[in-house]
């Protein structure tokens, strides 16, 4: 442990020098990568550093208990078992900001929400919760900004996808893939009784041309007019995208663009996005076979929570997770539930590396 943690601090060390270096700076993506990593390592050499200093009081307390002086061996003793104790605790933290860092949760994000069960409630709820994905963006300081969307009159989503863009976005929105249902009296509803409704929720890690290739000779592309509400553009010139990704079938469509140009880079950004996220899911779940993971990351079909309004409860099934602040969770406050979620996702990978 101590010869990891003292090549880690070094390492950081290393990168502190070449961000003060001119020649780095020049090179504006050689100098992001560096400090993207530096920021990344930061909480680990904190804690390095403060278990390689108790190492060294622990070395120097064990030579004191070598020697003859009777007094200071006793303080030398207590002193010991309050450093042991101190040193499990870090060893423990440090173990999990060693867990390997996965590179797709630096990335940006697409989220598609979609209306299942429950009709024109169901589309209410969809709503609700891209609602609650852009409060909880501008809680981070994160941008957001949709790509396609299908309203209906009342005020619902039949379907909508954006983009969220930020530091450490897909890291934290990935626990969010999966069926929400909501247990509430709909608006359309005049005998008060309670309907349970679903939404689906899928967040891709937003792909780059190098994460992805595709190929023009795989894709079938077709124009066609928006429809809906927009400008003058509406249903007038064939502006609306269909991409038709013929090896998978994947077919992706984009009409909120103004240009036709403009909604086939955001349709094809679409496309490279779930292309790139049905290989993760593929190796997601080779994973979570391999070590039972307790917490689903990559299965759409499965229920992840429960929004509970009559009684103001919120849970999350796959950590047997609830609270009563459903509120402030519609609100946007919903870091405590993924962070909890986070939490049990580290335990399960700790005990696979045990295993």
């Amino acid at each position: 442990m101590i010869d990891k943690l003292k090549e880690i601090t070094a390492h950081y060390e290393s990168m502190e020098a070449q961000m003060a270096d001119g020649v780095l700076i020049s090179d504006q993506a050689s100098y992001t990568a560096v400090a993207k990593e530096h920021r990344r390592l930061a909480p680990i050499v904190e804690k390095a550093r403060e278990y390689v200093l108790i190492h060294k009081q622990m070395i120097d307390d064990n030579e004191i208990l070598d020697g003859e002086d009777e007094e200071l061996k006793e303080i030398a003793k207590a002193e010991i078992e309050d450093l042991q104790k101190s040193m499990n605790i870090l060893e423990a933290e440090i173990k999990v900001l060693l867990l390997p860092h996965d590179p797709t949760d630096d990335k940006n994000t697409i989220v598609e929400v979609r209306a299942g069960t429950g009709g024109d409630e169901a589309a209410l709820f969809a709503a609700d919760l891209y609602r609650m994905y852009c409060r909880f963006s501008e809680r981070n300081g994160w941008k957001y900004e949709v790509m396609e969307s299908n309203a209906i009159g009342i005020g619902g989503l039949k379907e909508i996808i954006f983009s969220i863009s930020g530091e450490g976005v897909f890291g934290m929105m990935k626990y969010e893939s999966g069926v929400h249902r909501v247990q509430r009296v709909p608006k359309t509803e005049t005998s008060g009784r309670v309907h349970t409704s679903a939404a689906t929720v899928a967040v891709l890690p937003e792909a780059e041309e190098a994460d992805v290739e595709v190929v023009d000779a795989d894709l079938k592309i077709d124009t066609y007019r928006a429809s809906g509400a927009g400008g003058q553009h509406v249903n007038k010139t064939e502006s609306a995208i269909r991409i038709t990704h013929i090896p998978t079938g994947l077919v992706v469509t984009c009409q909120d663009e103004s240009s036709q140009h403009k909604n086939k880079a955001a349709a094809l950004k679409v496309l490279r996005s779930r292309l790139l996220a049905a290989e993760q899911e593929k190796l997601s779940k080779e994973r979570a076979e391999a070590r039972r993971d307790m917490v689903s990351t990559g299965d759409r079909s499965a229920k992840i929570r429960t929004y509970n309004f009559p009684q103001g409860r919120i849970t999350d099934h796959r950590i047997n997770f609830t609270a009563y602040n459903l509120e402030g969770v519609m609100d946007g406050d919903i870091s405590e539930i993924i962070q909890n979620l986070k939490l049990a996702d580290q335990q399960a990978q700790l005990a696979s590396i045990g295993e």
